[in-house]
């Protein structure tokens, strides 16, 4: 069974060939993971699965058994803020649909994509949308149920929440209802122009978050370094330190007042990916390790 460490909790995107329990929780131990995220559907489709009541519950309880929060996060075509009717109405019913199962799961939080315009001169309608369609959402949710939990994205396109100041308007046209929470991406924010890399980039940037959505917002962390230069706009994952970020942002971040207790997952490449370097075991224990030497620090 896994030690919990102090400090936040480490894990990864896990894989779930095989069943949500039977899959998941073997690579959640696999990979000594200390939180997981999980698709609960096609991530590149839009078809609403019910799941397995008998995995389901495995999996809630083996969560609860080594002490591991859990997550879920929603398919990559969710955008609230689209131009097309169907693609809004299949957004909120696939964001509901989650937060749902979410719920019934006992994850702390849903992960959605922050969303774009899409189209030239459509920002402010765009966050009229959300507020017209996500609010009842938000309205009808148990308190003690997951938080939503907004993603910017890199940047591409005509990104509703790109950097972190971004949420600021974001979360106000959600009238920075409590349920709402941020899960930050280092890829994302290295991408949409947050310099991470220069010493002390990554404690400015959290600076900036909490200032931005005020404290207890941040309820999860994407830890990934990126293939592409900061400012790029391309989300291209990989392994922590492989990258153009580096790994001493990464101490920053763990580092990080606002990070007490807020959950990390990478989503680099995985065991399964063919790479002899990737890995998620390898990104957690030098996450870990890390942690572990804040701590020690201290």
């Amino acid at each position: 069974m896994q030690v919990v460490n102090s400090g936040p909790p480490i894990g990864a995107h896990i894989q779930i060939k095989g069943g949500l329990a039977k899959g998941g929780l073997a690579y959640t131990d696999a990979v000594s993971a200390g939180t997981v995220q999980v698709f609960v559907g096609n991530p590149r489709g839009w078809k609403l699965t019910a799941g397995d009541p008998k995995q389901d519950a495995s999996f809630t309880a083996g969560c609860i058994e080594r002490a591991v929060p859990s997550f879920i996060h929603t398919p990559f075509l969710v955008n609230v803020g689209s131009p097309t009717e169907a693609t809004v109405e299949q957004s909120i019913a696939s964001i509901v649909h989650n937060l749902a199962r979410g719920a019934q799961l006992g994850c702390q939080g849903v992960v959605v994509h922050a969303g774009s315009a899409v189209g030239e001169d459509r920002y402010e309608t765009a966050l009229a949308q959300l507020h017209e369609r996500l609010l009842p959402v938000l309205a009808v949710l148990p308190d003690d149920g997951p938080r939503l939990l907004i993603e910017p994205t890199a940047g591409g396109g005509k990104s509703l929440a790109a950097t972190v100041e971004d949420l600021g308007p974001y979360l106000a046209a959600l009238e920075n209802h409590p349920l709402v929470g941020v899960c930050f991406d280092t890829c994302h924010a290295w991408a949409a122009g947050h310099d991470l890399a220069v010493p002390g980039g990554m404690t400015a940037t959290l600076d900036a978050l909490e200032a931005t959505v005020g404290a207890g917002r941040l309820g999860l962390v994407h830890a990934n370094d990126s293939l592409d230069e900061c400012g790029s706009k391309r989300d291209r994952h990989t392994t922590i330190g492989e990258g153009s970020i580096g790994v001493a942002p990464f101490a920053e971040l763990l580092a990080h007042p606002s990070m007490a207790g807020v959950p990390v997952v990478v989503e680099t490449p995985s065991e399964l990916d063919g790479s002899p370097s990737a890995g998620h075991k390898r990104d957690i224990a030098l996450l870990c390790s890390l942690r572990e030497d804040r701590a020690a620090a201290a």
